[in-house]
């Protein structure tokens, strides 16, 4: 699963053969999360403040997260993020 980006011990990564809708995929520790690109609809589990960070950096990276999204799809390299700071 290609990295995308990594902050405060926060994983955020999009595999090249995932189903749709676009989303990406959070991993904190033992937890692990999905967020749909359209609208911020989370699957999965995760401590309340690593997930509010997930979705602040989510809202400041949305159009970033599409062309990488679009990238995979394609099946070419992925652009590294940057990271919630």
């Amino acid at each position: 699963m290609p990295e995308i980006s990594r902050f405060l011990g926060i994983v955020i990564a999009m595999y090249y053969n995932d189903h749709a809708p676009p989303h990406f995929h959070a991993k904190y520790g033992a937890f692990e999360i999905t967020v749909h690109l359209a609208d911020g609809v989370v699957e999965g589990k995760f401590p309340r403040r690593a997930l509010n960070l997930v979705l602040e950096w989510y809202t400041l990276r949305q159009a970033e997260l599409l062309e990488d999204w679009n990238l995979a799809r394609e099946r070419r390299p992925l652009r590294r993020i940057d990271p919630l700071e």
